[in-house]
């Protein structure tokens, strides 16, 4: 029963609940010292989550036989491939499978050529005079994109971040020669539509769905402002969204499910959780990307709500014996909502401590996950990322969102700021009717 969980953020703090719960002997590591993780950890070590050496040594250390690894970074530079050389069990995709997240232009190809539903159209590019020629030639707005990781917030769109060529290509320059841009630049249609997150679990080569759950990127209230790795999210209780039928979400259940096969074909199986970004559109939906993990913040909308045994969720995804029917999760609402440091999305402040009273936010009926933050002398102090998940459930969104903000009441410091629009009626009610006028 035991098993190593990678990460130190909401994500993996949310899968270190739903793993205690089963009853797992926790062994973590982490690169800051997420207070919620280390409870329950029988023993955590603090250690950059892309140094294999060191976490294949803790692994062999306390014997453990499986392994969640829960961002993105580990999974890029082979540390499954590392774990499964020790014997070590994993739920997570190799650093081939990840290449589905890890490179866009990687992920775009493989559904060309297996002709998956749901492609856009793009192109990518290795230098800034290569792109500029192929700008040229388009007469619609574009989505501007590096071809690797930027932790979600690499993303800029043109007629909202981006208002002429000149700021185009000052991006797609400032993309080449930065984070995310060694493997170049990737220049994608842009959609119009409501976005919508549908995560799965596989085995290699079965997938169950989770519920649906809608993502809020933009730093500011009113879904305006830079991009960031997501201020917050909601699901509903019948595991669909207000504004997604079922029929649309079974397209992307497909799309998903042909990626995973197309993957099986090339070699690389996938095993562990897949998120795929979606947009609703009037063509139906489209994929925006593939994460090779779970969403953050979406994993904390839908592991509260898992009534099944998570580790053996874990284990049948790992070994290739995943059951539908033993996944189950409960017809419950869920609104999430990050504290995050004020600046966060430009420039974060970071290192100011923050008051978290968990006993009176759990008597709201409500979740916490600790993200980027760290416990220094029984004190917590502020990173520049996230800082706090604020997880309401109830029998409806709008008891969620109630339950939600109550018991962020309970959360204080002076250099912190919420979205407070995620979840609200009049929030969702503009999305129905947005994407209704659409389809229309």
């Amino acid at each position: 029963m035991r098993i190593l969980t990678v990460g130190g953020g909401g994500r993996e703090h949310a899968a270190v609940e739903a793993l205690y719960r089963s009853g797992a002997e926790i062994y973590s590591v982490m690169k800051n010292a997420n207070p919620g993780i280390m409870r329950r950890a029988k023993v955590y070590k603090l250690v950059d989550e892309r140094q294999i050496d060191d976490i294949c040594e803790f692994a062999i250390e306390h014997d453990v036989g499986w392994a969640f690894i829960g961002p993105e970074a580990p999974l890029e530079i082979g540390l499954v491939d590392a774990l499964e050389n020790i014997g070590v069990k994993c739920a997570a995709p190799t650093k081939a499978a990840a290449r589905i997240e890890t490179s866009k232009a990687f992920m775009r190809n493989i559904m060309s050529r297996y002709n998956i539903a749901g492609n856009l159209s793009f192109a990518a590019f290795k230098t800034a005079n290569e792109t500029e020629k192929y700008l040229m030639t388009l007469k619609t707005e574009i989505v501007v994109k590096p071809t690797g990781l930027t932790g979600g917030k690499g993303v800029k769109v043109q007629g909202e971040h981006l208002n002429c060529h000149e700021e185009t290509m000052a991006y797609v320059r400032e993309v080449l020669s930065g984070k995310g841009g060694e493997e170049g630049v990737i220049i994608e249609e842009k959609l119009v539509g409501e976005e919508f997150t549908q995560m799965i679990f596989v085995d290699g080569k079965r997938t169950v769905p989770m519920p649906l759950v809608q993502d809020h990127k933009r730093a500011y209230e009113g879904d305006i402002g830079p991009n960031t790795g997501g201020m917050g999210s909601y699901s509903d209780a019948d595991h669909l969204l207000p504004f997604v039928p079922e029929e649309e979400r079974n397209k992307a259940l497909g799309i998903l499910r042909s990626i995973v096969d197309a993957l099986n074909e090339e070699g690389c199986p996938y095993h562990g959780p897949m998120y795929g970004q979606f947009m609703l559109t009037k063509d139906g939906p489209k994929l925006i990307e593939i994460n090779a993990r779970f969403g953050d913040p979406e994993a904390m909308n839908v592991l509260p709500i898992l009534a099944s045994d998570f580790f053996a969720i874990i284990k049948e995804m790992a070994t290739g014996k995943l059951k539908e029917d033993a996944v189950r999760f409960d017809n419950l609402a869920t609104v999430c909502k990050y504290v995050v440091p004020v600046g966060y999305g430009t420039e974060s402040e970071s290192g100011h401590e923050i008051f978290v009273d968990e006993e009176r936010i759990r008597e709201c009926g409500a979740e916490i996950f600790y993200a980027n933050v760290s416990e220094k002398d029984g004190k917590l102090y502020t990173g520049a990322s996230r800082s706090v998940g604020i997880v309401g459930i109830g029998e409806t969104i709008e008891e969620a969102e109630q339950v939600c903000e109550a018991a962020l009441t309970f959360v204080e410091g002076e250099s912190i700021c919420v979205r407070h629009d995620i979840g609200k009626r009049d929030v969702i009610q503009k999305k129905i009717d947005r994407l209704k006028n659409l389809l229309s």
